[in-house]
């Protein structure tokens, strides 16, 4: 398994691009943190892999963005027009990220090295920081295309419950419907 962030240390903190609540916005990291008590980061290469899809699914339909004590974000390889698109067909309500160079992925320890021809963009990963900028939780696929059951975001809830936020498991179905 090639390497990510370890579980203990500081959260490296970003701002950047994203798309939430269908504006362009910048997404400032410390903001979040701040003011929840955990954040969870769901990186993807891209928008509109079907296994990443199936996760953020996972987690709208467990209510996890509509909560005060946590906050949920998406990281795509993609622009932020994939992100418009990609919000708006699976009805995502968490902000997107635009990663396009992968300066965040390097950052969490988390660029692929290549996927599917492209370079320098996320791998599939799950990251829990909790409000004090401690990593809790690091969970990285091989592939973005591997179906582990369970999945990074399900492997999270343990972490998100030892933060204190009383969270649902989410049901991630690789095989749709989102």
């Amino acid at each position: 398994m090639p390497p990510m962030i370890d579980t203990g240390v500081k959260a490296p903190d970003f701002i950047a691009p994203a798309v939430a609540g269908g504006t362009a916005t910048e997404l400032e990291l410390f903001r979040l943190v701040d003011r929840h008590e955990a954040v969870v980061l769901c990186f993807a290469p891209a928008t509109f892999v079907p296994t990443c899809t199936a996760a953020f699914a996972a987690i709208r339909d467990a209510g996890w963005h509509d909560r005060a004590d946590l906050a949920v974000v998406a990281l795509t390889g993609d622009s932020l027009y994939a992100g418009f698109a990609y919000a708006d067909q699976f009805d995502l309500p968490f902000p997107i990220v635009s990663d396009f160079h992968g300066g965040i992925a390097e950052s969490y320890d988390l660029l692929a090295d290549s996927w599917e021809g492209h370079s320098d963009i996320p791998r599939r990963a799950v990251v829990v920081i909790a409000g004090d900028w401690t990593v809790r939780f690091a969970e990285a696929t091989t592939d973005a295309l591997d179906r582990p059951a369970p999945s990074p975001v399900q492997n999270a809830t343990a972490a998100l419950h030892e933060i204190g936020v009383d969270v649902d498991r989410p049901r991630v179905n690789y095989d749709g419907p989102w």
